[in-house]
C-alpha cells in the first residue's frame, strides 16, 4: 500500500465536503484521491486546491479510478447500497455514513453479500461511538461500578428541520443515532417502540410532529427514552443519562465558551451536528484509516447498521400506526458475532 491511503468520497454535500476537508486537512495517512456526485461543480468546488484528485459524475467510476484504495461514502442514503455492493465487488474497505442503507431489507442484503466474503470491510458511521463524552459513559457502564443500567434518558435537539424534513425522519434520522448509541452503550438489542406524539409545536412546519417522544425497550429488560425535538429554534443539543442499580452518569452538559459583555453572560450552544460533534468525526475517519491500513476493519458493523435501520422501521411504523411494535431482527451472521 501507498504511504497516504487514496480514498474515493462519495457525495460532495454538506456532510461529504466535510469529510473531504477533514481527510485533506487533518487526518493523517490518507489523501483523497477521486469525488464522485451528480452535481460535477459541486464536487469540483469541494476539491479545490487539492491536487491529484478526480472528479466524477457516477460512484463507480470513482470506484475505479486510478490510486483508490479504499471508500468513504456520504451520499444520500438511498444509494448506500448500490455503492457499498460496488465496494464489495472490488474488495474495497469502506467507511459508510448512516444510515447504512434506509431500508432493513436493502441493510440486510449489505449484511449477507459481506457475510459472504468472509470478512468485514465496511465500518458505519455512528460517530456517537467515538465522542469522549460517550467513550466515558461506555467505559463506566462496562466497569460495572454504577451496577446494571435501567434506563436511558436521551434528548435530541435541532435549531431546525430542512424543507424536505418529514415526521418520519425524526426517527429513522434523528433518533437512528440514539438507536446505535442505546445498542452500545447497552450492549443489548433494541426489541420493541413506542411513539408518543406530544401537540406539535408552533415552530414546527405544517404537517410535521415535532417534537416526539420515542420509548425503547431492551432485550434485557432496560427502558431507552428519547425526546427529539428538531425546531427547539435554539441550538443544537444531544444528552444522555444511564440510570444504574447503584447510581447514575449524565453527558451533554459539557460548557462551551461563556460570552460576558455589558448586562451579563451567556454560555454558546453548538448550532449544527458538525460543531457539535466535530472531534468525534476526526477520531472516526483516523479510527477507520490507522485500521484499514493495517489491513483491519473496526468500528460499528454492516449488523448494526442492519439494526439501526430495523429498528428505525419498527419505530416508524409506531409512529404512524399507534401502539407499540416489535422489532424483528433476521439471524445474525457468524462474521459479526
Amino acid at each position: 500500500m501507498n504511504d497516504l491511503l487514496g480514498v474515493a468520497v462519495l457525495g460532495a454535500g454538506h456532510m461529504g465536503a466535510d469529510h473531504i476537508r477533514r481527510i485533506d486537512q487533518l487526518v493523517s495517512g490518507a489523501r483523497v484521491a477521486a469525488v464522485a456526485d451528480p452535481e460535477t461543480d459541486r464536487a469540483k468546488d469541494a476539491v479545490a486546491g487539492i491536487e491529484n484528485v478526480s472528479v466524477h459524475a457516477e460512484a463507480v467510476a470513482a470506484l475505479d479510478a486510478p490510486g483508490v484504495q479504499a471508500v468513504l461514502i456520504a451520499s444520500p442514503g438511498p444509494a448506500h447500497e448500490d455503492a457499498l455492493l460496488a465496494a464489495f465487488a472490488r474488495g474495497l474497505p469502506v467507511l459508510c455514513e448512516k444510515p447504512m442503507v434506509p431500508e432493513s431489507t436493502g441493510a440486510l442484503r449489505v449484511v449477507e453479500a459481506e457475510a459472504r466474503l468472509g470478512r468485514r470491510l465496511a465500518q458505519i458511521g455512528f460517530m456517537r461511538r467515538y465522542d469522549a463524552e460517550y467513550l466515558r459513559l461506555k467505559s463506566l457502564l462496562d466497569s460495572g461500578r454504577l451496577g446494571r443500567p435501567l434506563m436511558l434518558h436521551c434528548t435530541h435537539r435541532n435549531v431546525s428541520s430542512p424543507p424536505h424534513f418529514s415526521s418520519a425522519m425524526l426517527v429513522n434520522s434523528s433518533v437512528s443515532h440514539e438507536i446505535d448509541a442505546a445498542r452500545w452503550l447497552l450492549d443489548q438489542e433494541l426489541t420493541a417502540v413506542t411513539v408518543l406524539r406530544p401537540r406539535p409545536s408552533s415552530h414546527a412546519p405544517e404537517g410535521l410532529q415535532d417534537p416526539q417522544f420515542v420509548l425503547f425497550e431492551t432485550a434485557d429488560g432496560a427502558v431507552v427514552d428519547v425526546e427529539v425535538f428538531v425546531n427547539c429554534g435554539f441550538g443544537y443539543q444531544v444528552r444522555c443519562e444511564a440510570v444504574c442499580e447503584s447510581g447514575s452518569a449524565r453527558i451533554g452538559d459539557e460548557h462551551t465558551m461563556v460570552v460576558t459583555r455589558e448586562g451579563g453572560a451567556h454560555e454558546e450552544v453548538a448550532q449544527d451536528y458538525l460543531v457539535r460533534f466535530a472531534d468525534a468525526y476526526d477520531r472516526e475517519v483516523q479510527a477507520w484509516v490507522d485500521a484499514t491500513r493495517q489491513g483491519r476493519v473496526t468500528g460499528p458493523s454492516a449488523w448494526d447498521g442492519y439494526a439501526a435501520s430495523a429498528v428505525a422501521e419498527a419505530g416508524v411504523r409506531a409512529l404512524e400506526e399507534g401502539g407499540r411494535v416489535t422489532v424483528e431482527l433476521a439471524p445474525r451472521p457468524d462474521l459479526y458475532a
